[in-house]
């Protein structure tokens, strides 16, 4: 898939998580949005109209927020705007419940759906549900042969799953790595219960060589880098954003061509791929940005409301040409 890229803007591809320069200015980023409205424009398609019927669904880390763990105000300016037009926005992260609620939140999204744990756990926000949601589908697997395979080729890594109060690890994760709660057990408790994924993490380790460990173990799985270091999420077989993504559209009785979503990991490559206008980040590599539609700025610039805020504006504009008036 051919990417459209921003012109004259820089993309930062080897460092994805120090950010290269201050924030932009609102000059600098008016000339980010104009640019990107010319390329929405350009397009061989037409992207979705904003409304009820369309699903807008975005990635966190490395999207929305950087290794810092704040919050644009820009961020949050912009999809309240979204959210504004009746346009369904949705989170679909790799993020646990406990860890993707309160930037759902921080967000202004209190309604509405949200996609865990790379599409394992679907969530209906509410605020007057008990504690704001409920979970209206989990997938799990039997983690036992997942972790004994990853624990024979590499027994000094930390091996992690989900549990409802956080997280059940081998060893504790290094400081600020996890927001949710860590219980340190052996690893036969590890096993003990289905879960909806299995975490490894090697500090220290190249992304290279923890790479060849991983394909030396052969199980199935997602893996993605964090930071300098190496991260593996393995979920059940053939679970995804995009599959997690599709079945909520179904239900929602959105159409696929009515889906936009924004994302930089390689766990986001079939989420890119399934949506109709699909958009990666400025700091994503080039292999995802290949699964992209359209590449935006860095996170550090912005990139994903300066994408949102360009559609919405083309869209609306669309919207009153049609019905006669000049704009």
């Amino acid at each position: 898939m051919s990417s459209n890229r921003l012109p004259n803007v820089a993309h930062h591809h080897n460092d994805r998580f120090t950010a290269p320069h201050p924030p932009l200015t609102n000059d600098q980023y008016a000339d980010v949005v104009r640019a990107l409205r010319d390329t929405l424009r350009r397009l061989e398609f037409t992207p979705p109209s904003v409304g009820p019927r369309t699903l807008v669904a975005l990635d966190v880390d490395g999207t929305l927020i950087a290794m810092d763990f704040t919050l644009s105000k820009r961020v949050k300016e912009t999809i309240a705007r979204t959210i504004a037009t009746g346009t369904q926005v949705v989170i679909a992260t790799g993020r646990g419940v406990s860890a993707a609620l309160p930037v759902a939140r921080e967000c202004g999204l209190t309604r509405g759906w949200m996609v865990c744990a790379n599409g394992a756990q679907t969530l209906r926000l509410d605020p007057a549900l008990p504690g704001g949601y409920e979970v209206i589908e989990q997938l799990t697997f039997d983690p036992r042969e997942v972790i004994m395979a990853l624990s024979k080729v590499l027994p000094d890594a930390i091996v992690a799953v989900e549990s409802p109060t956080g997280f059940l690890v081998s060893k504790p994760f290094p400081p600020g790595e996890l927001i949710e709660e860590q219980h340190v057990v052996s690893l036969e408790e590890l096993c003990a219960h289905p879960v909806s994924r299995v975490v490894l993490r090697a500090p220290g380790m190249s992304v290279e060589e923890f790479s060849d460990k991983i394909a030396a173990a052969g199980v199935q799985s997602v893996e993605y880098a964090v930071g300098w270091t190496a991260w593996l999420d393995v979920a059940p077989q053939g679970v995804t954003k995009a599959g997690a993504l599709d079945a909520l559209c179904e239900s929602l009785g959105i159409c696929r061509t009515s889906t936009i979503a924004v994302g930089d990991g390689s766990n986001d490559r079939e989420m890119l791929e399934w949506a109709h206008l699909s958009v990666a980040m400025g700091n994503a590599t080039d292999e995802v940005q290949s699964h992209a539609r359209v590449v935006t700025e860095s996170v550090w610039s912005d990139g994903c409301p300066a994408l949102l805020d360009a559609w919405r504006m083309n869209a609306l504009s669309a919207h009153r040409m049609n019905k006669g008036t000049v704009y």
